[in-house]
Order: structure tokens, then sequence, then C-alpha cells
């Protein structure tokens, strides 16, 4: 899944250019190429489809030119994971009526490749032989209310049956689940078989499920009919539309490192620090009495920081950001009060 716009990542994260078309982390690779070279070291580079926004069509072909028109599924409008994971199932479906499939979001970091080729290969055995949907489920190591949470039943298995699927809680509900067991945090990676998930969409969201049915799938009709049907679809995520009414969903701890990169703050715990624990990327940094604090710019530009603490400082061509990593939460906010304010500036002109 590639067509967010990363709003928590603004300013570097656009509509035009948004996160997961990053090198973020330095690394030589975008997010969605880590992702792509991530996936394709144990399943064949055909079989691997981009979920994307029709706006970023240059940008995949520009990143991934290894994979063919098809693998590419273009949204027309933005409507969350639920109607663009719908989307894809029902094609893949019709390529391959048994396909066991594995979706993984492009803004995922994770440590190690080799545990995480092993824990996805373990849940696409399991989902083989199963009608179940698989997940894989991250040990908290704080009470984010960052992150959604899954409730397991208790037991020696390797997949843990679910009890309930929880979005992003407030601050005392994320406390009171990091207190206790039997809590993952919901990693947003999920294995099924196409029959099971696509059953499941016809059963909790039919409405949805009727829009996007088509028996012309892959052929060159498929362009026109999505881009008439698909913004019919409601704006809500796979969490909401069907796991948390699904009553087969096993989740298997995660024996790789993990974190998503959606906020500021997620990127700083992912990156190099200095003696002062001062994250940076791009920039040529002189750093005076400054810690704890990440420093982005799209060039190498010299930045002079003094007297900071606990700081995003972001410099694009057209911004300048400078602001407490511990309110990276309220990032989308600022970004949406920041368009309203250049939208009533020009109209003034």
């Amino acid at each position: 899944m590639a067509g967010g716009i990363g709003s928590r990542f603004w300013p570097a994260s656009t509509d035009e250019y948004p996160k997961q078309f990053h090198d973020f982390l330095g690394c030589g690779k975008s997010m969605l190429q880590d992702a792509f070279y991530r996936l394709s070291a144990f399943i064949p580079k055909e079989n691997i489809f981009v979920l994307t926004n029709s706006s970023y069509r240059n940008l995949i072909e520009e990143q991934l030119p290894q994979i063919g028109g098809n693998q590419i599924v273009y949204e027309p409008a933005l409507r969350n994971t639920a109607p663009c994971i719908l989307y894809a199932m029902l094609k893949i479906h019709q390529l391959n009526p048994n396909a066991v499939i594995v979706v993984s979001p492009s803004d995922s970091w994770i440590e190690n490749k080799e545990a995480y080729k092993k824990d996805v290969l373990g849940c696409l055995t399991f989902c083989e032989t199963s009608s179940s949907i698989a997940t894989i489920g991250i040990k908290p190591i704080f009470p984010s209310t960052g992150y959604g949470y899954i409730k397991y039943l208790p037991s020696d298995d390797c997949m843990k049956k679910v009890e309930q699927f929880t979005e992003k809680p407030e601050e005392h509900t994320a406390k009171k689940y990091f207190s206790q067991e039997g809590f993952f945090w919901n990693s947003g990676i999920f294995i099924w078989n196409t029959s099971t998930i696509l059953s499941a969409y016809k059963k909790i969201q039919p409405e949805m499920y009727n829009i996007l049915k088509y028996d012309r799938y892959n052929t060159q009709d498929e362009e026109d009919f999505i881009k008439e049907n698909y913004p019919k679809t409601e704006n809500i995520s796979i969490d909401y539309a069907i796991l948390e009414y699904s009553k087969n969903i096993y989740v298997r701890e995660s024996s790789f490192g993990w974190n998503d990169l959606g906020t500021w703050g997620a990127l700083y715990k992912e990156l190099p620090k200095d003696a002062g624990n001062n994250a940076v990327v791009n920039a040529i940094p002189l750093l005076k009495n400054t810690k704890n604090s990440i420093v982005l710019t799209d060039s190498k530009k010299t930045v002079v920081v003094d007297g900071l603490d606990d700081y995003i400082i972001v410099d694009t061509k057209h911004t300048l950001f400078i602001y407490p990593k511990g309110k990276g939460q309220s990032i989308k906010l600022i970004r949406n009060e920041v368009q309203e304010l250049l939208k009533n500036r020009d109209s003034l002109k």
C-alpha cells in the first residue's frame, strides 16, 4: 500500500511528493523501494502489486521500473485502505482464485529482514489451509496513542486468536493496554487468501463489495469502471470496515524490529544520533546547546541551531518548520491550518 499523503510528515511529505517516495533513512532507497525489495526477497517480483493513487503514476514508474503496468493498482480517488484493498483483492482473485496475499504498508521500518521473511511466510502457510485472517503483532514498548492495538487470547500456539481490534486509543486507554498482558500493536501487515477476505467484505461491507464487484478486471474495460465507481465507496480503513467485525482473525508476534514511520518522532528513533542525541538528515549542522532534536533539509544546507530541546526542524523549498517533537501527532492539523492560510491569502490577491 503506497497511496497515502503522509500528512504527519509535513512539510517534507506533500500531496505531490508524499513520504513513501522519500529516502528519509538515508539508505539509498525510498520507503516504497525498500518495501518492494524486502518482499521480493521471497515473493516473485511479478506477484507484487502496488496500491497507490493515480496521481503518483510517474513516481511509481520512476522508482519501480521493474514491475509491469498491471501490477500497479491506481485509485482514482482517496478512499482509505478498505476500498483500495477490496479493489486489489477482486483484481487478483480473477487472476488467481487460490492466491494467498500479504498486505504490507510501504512506510514500515523493518530491522531484521530475515526474521520478517520467516514471520510472513509462517502466516502465509497458515492461511493456505485456513479460512482465517492473519496479522503480525508488535509487542508494545510504551503506551502509544499513535498505533492501533490487538487484544489476543493467551495461548502457547504461534498463531493466537484475536479477541478485539482497537484503533488509535486515547492516552488513558493506551496506558491501560500497556499495563496489561495480551495486547500487541497493530503492524498493519495482514495475510489472507482472497476467498476469505472477499467473503468478509461481502458479509460485512455488502454495499462496498457490490459497488466494486466486476467481472472484467484485468481487461481494457477496468479503468473506466473504476473511475466511475471507486469514488462511490466509503472513505474508511480496513480496521474499521472489516477487522473490528471479523471473528476469525489470528495474530503472530513479530520477531523482527519494527516501527511505523508515520511521524517525525518515529523517524527520529531509527536515525543515528550525535553526542547531543540529535538526528540529522542531509543538513550540514552547527548545533549548540541543542539536544534530542531532528534536523532535516532537502539539500546540503548549513543549519545553525542554539538552545532547542526535543524539536523538529525541517527546511524545504517552500517551508521552514520548527515544532516541538512531543506534539508530533498534531502536525496533520497544523498542515491543514497552513493550507487554509495560504488559500485565504491567495484569495485576497
